[in-house]
């Protein structure tokens, strides 16, 4: 969910430009900050030895805590009251983000964190392709030839060439995992689509009630199968809500609020990028340089797509 600051219409350009500058620059280490910290998640996950379904849980719990006191130190807990115009999309949004996140942590158990990250980035393409065939907005020749482009640069960063090459015998858990990766990908392009239509709430609210949904419907899970064992796991698991989800989350939405459409879309980028050097620093796992060259491929793809055509 993006939020725009814009400056009044009776300030003369003179003082626009010097309330603009202050502004982009602090808008931009906070959401930095946010990207950086959400690239090491992989690192929870692993220490914190959970199933995928209660590490989702434990991150929308802690993380209800986290978006709790972001709303009320913001004084919006009114705005948390739903409507019955409101009311559908935000649960849908809400199960959505929460299937999103289980089919993350699933894939991360099978392929590496960076890997399942950069997969996850594909979501700005399926955002072109569903607007397209539902909302029916034009696409245009170059956003069409950059989702083609975006499109060979998954192909390339899945490893796909590397697992024919060697015949891995885990193959097969390796492309549920990239398949888990795509469809999470997909159902965060919905929850994007359906924020669009809920651009007057304010930030926060929307990440607040996937935190809420996901706690309610996925505790029955931890209860069922066992808790994880008290001490060190639990910290970890924490994490995922209180520092990947409530810190971070809070971090981005203060950037995004000082920050144009067009650099949040190149910031993001932050977020695989620290993830892949996790990999690397912390799990001594490294991409091919097809990967890479697919990475690459990928970035500059949905920069085209995501940058507006000229007036």
């Amino acid at each position: 969910m993006r939020a725009g600051h814009t400056a009044s219409m009776n300030t003369n350009s003179s003082s626009q430009a010097v309330w603009r500058h202050p502004s982009r620059t602090t808008g931009a280490w906070p959401f930095l900050l946010g990207c950086a910290l959400l690239g090491t998640i992989g690192v929870f996950l692993h220490e914190a030895h959970a199933d995928p379904l209660t590490a989702t849980w434990f991150r929308c719990a802690f993380g209800l805590l986290g978006m709790s006191a972001w709303v009320i130190v913001r004084r919006q807990t009114r705005f948390l009251r739903l409507t019955r115009t409101t009311g559908p999309w935000v649960l849908a949004a809400s199960m959505l983000m929460v299937v999103s996140w289980a089919l993350f942590f699933s894939a991360v158990e099978r392929i590496s964190a960076g890997v399942a990250i950069v997969l996850f980035h594909v979501q700005p393409m399926w955002v072109l392709l569903l607007a397209s065939v539902l909302l029916k907005e034009t696409i245009g020749a170059q956003r069409f030839a950059a989702v083609a482009v975006a499109m060979f640069g998954l192909v390339l960063a899945t490893g796909i060439v590397g697992h024919a090459a060697e015949g891995s015998k885990d193959a097969g858990g390796y492309w549920i995992g990239v398949v888990a990766c795509i469809a999470g990908s997909l159902c965060m392009a919905c929850v994007t689509l359906i924020a669009k239509r809920l651009r007057g709430m304010p930030a926060g609210t929307l990440a607040w009630w996937q935190c809420a949904v996901g706690t309610l419907a996925l505790w029955v899970w931890p209860m069922e199968q066992g808790w994880p064992a008290w001490g060190v796991s639990w910290i970890w698991l924490a994490g995922l809500g209180v520092i990947h989800t409530g810190l971070a989350y809070t971090l981005m939405y203060l950037g995004m609020a000082r920050l144009d459409t067009a650099r949040i879309a190149v910031f993001q980028f932050v977020y695989p990028a620290v993830a892949i050097v996790i990999d690397w620093l912390y799990f001594d796992q490294r991409l091919s340089g097809l990967q890479l060259a697919g990475i690459a491929v990928m970035s500059v793809a949905i920069g085209v797509a995501e940058r507006r055509p000229a007036a």
